[in-house]
């Protein structure tokens, strides 16, 4: 790999940030009103979906509001054909697709998901959710969905390289899909970084520019960034929380702590309160 590799957005791409106190609407959907009406139309696509290959294990823990918000994305056009799974996970399973634009990945929260109290320490404080029930299991995985668009937007806005989000319905999450014919774009713990200094400044800025545009990622680590056409790409927003959350500033000790323990491994002198200290410079100058 090359020092032109892992090549950082341009700033001039930056187009401002969000509001991170504007509320996200967690209401019922058009999928919810479609699965209650329940047409034949429907009916028959629910079907086809629950004896499509790559949903056999896993079409028992969709409710129908899942499959309708799939029916609305078909649609719209932003899926005309699934592929296979890319990962099955505790709380969401991600499959390939075909849309009228190219290949892309959708994310399928289980509403049974069992960690989703797990979920609610991240909601909980977020001024963007200050009226959701934190009781409710359905409120918080449809919560946690919207959440996560909201932050591949804004990180998208500050000018950072993530997945691009394309379309949001209910539980369901169609965004790029970071990958080519091979498959999924390896990680940086699955692959030998040859300049890892270069790839720790890349990835320093977008935390930087990340929390300069208000959220911090929660859960960043060598785990959810990939390499991806010489680009760096950071995954899993959907945990990302304001500057106002009140655990924000232990969600980014965290996360300085991961992303330096990884490159000191590689090599790289730094520390994890280093690290922070460069995250917030921006930010608080």
């Amino acid at each position: 790999m090359t020092d032109e590799e892992y090549g950082l957005l341009e700033p001039d791409a930056v187009s401002g940030v969000g509001d991170e106190w504007e509320e996200i609407d967690v209401s019922d959907t058009e999928a919810d009103r479609i699965a209650r009406r329940r047409d034949r139309e429907f009916d028959e696509f629910r079907k086809r979906i629950k004896d499509a290959d790559q949903f056999k294990v896993e079409a028992s823990v969709f409710d129908d509001a899942t499959y309708g918000a799939i029916y609305r994305l078909v649609q719209h056009g932003h899926i005309e054909a699934f592929g296979g799974p890319i990962s099955t996970g505790k709380e969401a399973n991600v499959f390939t697709a075909l849309s009228a634009d190219g290949e892309v990945a959708v994310k399928i929260y289980r509403i049974s998901a069992s960690d989703f109290r797990d979920m609610s320490e991240y909601l909980q404080g977020d001024p963007r959710f200050r009226n959701l029930k934190q009781s409710n299991k359905k409120s918080i995985v449809l919560a946690w969905t919207k959440k996560e668009f909201a932050n591949l937007e804004r990180a998208q806005r500050a000018g950072v390289r993530v997945p691009e989000p394309i379309a949001v319905e209910r539980n369901v999450l169609v965004m790029e899909y970071i990958g080519a014919e091979g498959g999924r774009a390896k990680r940086l713990n699955e692959v030998h970084v040859e300049n890892p200094e270069v790839a720790y400044e890349v990835l320093r800025e977008y935390m930087r520019r990340l929390h300069g545009a208000g959220i911090v990622h929660g859960d960043l680590s060598e785990y959810n960034v990939v390499v991806h056409e010489g680009q760096l790409v950071v995954l899993d927003m959907g945990q990302a929380v304001t500057v106002h959350h009140p655990r924000s500033d232990e969600f980014l000790a965290r996360d300085c702590e991961n992303v330096a323990a990884f490159f000191a491994r590689q090599g790289v002198e730094v520390t994890g309160e280093e690290l922070e200290a460069f995250v917030r410079e921006e930010s608080e100058t």
